[in-house]
Parts: structure tokens; C-alpha cells; sequence
């Protein structure tokens, strides 16, 4: 391999890095990774029941914002 393409495969994992880095914040910020982080904190904790399915995770989790507005605008 040569110099330049060395220097050209590790700006290109480094751009890489960058855009996952971005795309991963970016889902932290939407809460698009809070059915990812319930699995993990559910694994972690060592429940004795299986995890709820995206689709009651994200019911269970909207019913709530309901029931319990808090601090929200609307």
C-alpha cells in the first residue's frame, strides 16, 4: 500500500467515524435509541419477565406521556 493510499483508507474510516458519531447523537437527541437502551437497561437489571416488543415498548411509553405530561409544552 502506498502513502497516499494509506492516508486516503484512513480519511475515509475517519469520515466514517465522524458520520456515525453524528447519526448516533443525533438518535440519542430524537429518542430514536430508547427502545435499544430499555433492552440494555432490561438485560442489565436481570427482570424476570421478557422484554415488552418495540411495538407495547412504544405504546407503554407514549400511554405514559399521557398519563404524565410533566413539564411539556403541550
Amino acid at each position: 500500500m502506498t502513502p497516499r493510499t494509506a492516508r486516503t483508507v484512513r480519511t475515509a474510516g475517519t469520515a466514517r467515524a465522524a458520520v456515525t458519531a453524528v447519526a448516533d447523537y443525533a438518535r440519542g437527541v430524537l429518542g430514536a435509541d430508547r427502545y435499544r437502551r430499555y433492552l440494555d437497561h432490561h438485560a442489565r437489571q436481570g427482570c424476570g419477565h421478557p422484554p415488552l416488543s418495540e411495538k407495547e415498548y412504544w405504546r407503554s411509553y407514549y400511554a405514559h406521556q399521557e398519563d404524565n405530561p410533566g413539564a411539556r409544552c403541550c
